[in-house]
């Protein structure tokens, strides 16, 4: 009885011993995969190259080369190649849902189910697999604490008399951010285009992206901001005189989707960034560097609200698709004059 004991007992370590190889063989393969991924994005800089870096900890075979600018320029170059026979792209992260639906109604993107998109709510995660959200970036004001004896709480602030030449707000001609708030904000029965109008009429400064919005509000040169609202809570935490602020009414949302270009050659390696992208690390540390992960269960940092905080103006993204050009150049011929 000993013996068949002692037999059984070495056949059970032998099996351990075996599922521990086969465990530590799937991992080391995991940390296998090699190539070179061109990762386009409108990421800041120093965000894109943090995420890099947290991936190369992982999958350091894999470089990454990063290209980056506003979206609408990102998109512009991407629309070159493709005339140009390739596109150079593998990975692409830039503002919003509708630049992505464009993209997927022109073929340029490829399908992939990320198994990380499983703790994403499905609402930001396309149905055919093309892109899914990264995180939860809201539009909100940023105000100057200096210029001001009292906090607003309306986007009428920047409307307001007070704000005469006081006001500053990202070009939809360059950000995707911009272009898609003045999408949704114009299709509200709040705001229309009236609301764009009368700031119009307040002589702003029209900048490109929004890190000039928070340089000339940081500064005290410009009293009220239109800016996505990580780029405030992080001046506000490092000292900046600013303040953040979720007007009543509410706010545009967008959460800067990531896909996978049709054409790329690297499905591997990019299928690997990805799913990083969306994974708990990944967005543990998106949380870190100052944005609202858009995974469940993980908090947001300091100074920004929750999805589930949030009181999110939206619009159907077809019709936002259908409309963004002539959105854009009714802007464009608004603040032109």
């Amino acid at each position: 009885m000993k013996k068949v004991m002692v037999i059984v007992f070495a056949l059970v370590l032998l099996f351990l011993a075996a599922c521990g190889d086969k465990k530590e063989e799937t991992s080391d393969a995991e940390n296998t995969i090699r190539g070179e991924v061109e990762f386009y994005t409108s990421q800041p800089d120093v965000d894109a190259e943090k995420l890099v870096g947290a991936f190369n900890e992982k999958h350091p075979d894999v470089k990454v080369n990063i290209f980056r600018s506003g979206t609408e320029e990102v998109v512009s170059k991407i629309k070159a190649e493709k005339e140009a026979g390739e596109v150079q792209a593998d990975v692409l992260l830039v503002a919003d849902a509708v630049t992505f639906e464009g993209l997927k109604q022109e073929e340029l993107l490829m399908s992939y189910q990320s198994k990380e998109a499983e703790d994403i709510a499905d609402e930001f995660v396309d149905a055919d697999g093309m892109y899914t959200g990264t995180k939860i970036m809201a539009t909100g004001l940023v105000v100057h604490t200096g210029n001001v004896s009292e906090m607003p709480t309306s986007w009428d602030a920047m409307t307001s008399e007070a704000a005469k030449e006081q006001v500053v707000m990202p070009s939809p001609l360059y950000s995707g951010a911009a272009a898609y708030n003045l999408s949704v904000l114009t299709r509200n029965d709040a705001f229309g285009w009236e609301f764009y109008e009368k700031i119009q009429a307040n002589t702003p400064m029209i900048t490109e992206g929004n890190g000039a919005v928070m340089e000339n509000v940081s500064s005290g040169q410009k009293t009220y901001g239109m800016v996505v609202d990580y780029l405030a809570a992080r001046a506000a935490s490092e000292g900046s005189p600013v303040e953040l602020v979720y007007p009543d009414e509410g706010v545009p949302v967008i959460t800067e989707p990531v896909g996978i270009m049709a054409d790329t050659d690297q499905e591997e390696a990019a299928k690997a960034f990805v799913d990083f992208i969306l994974s708990e690390d990944g967005q543990k540390m998106q949380a870190e560097i100052g944005y609202t992960p858009i995974r469940e269960g993980i908090e947001p940092p300091e100074g920004l609200k929750s999805i589930e905080e949030i009181k999110a103006i939206s619009a159907p993204v077809q019709e936002l698709y259908e409309n963004r050009t002539a959105d854009k150049e009714q802007f464009d011929q608004l603040f032109s004059n």
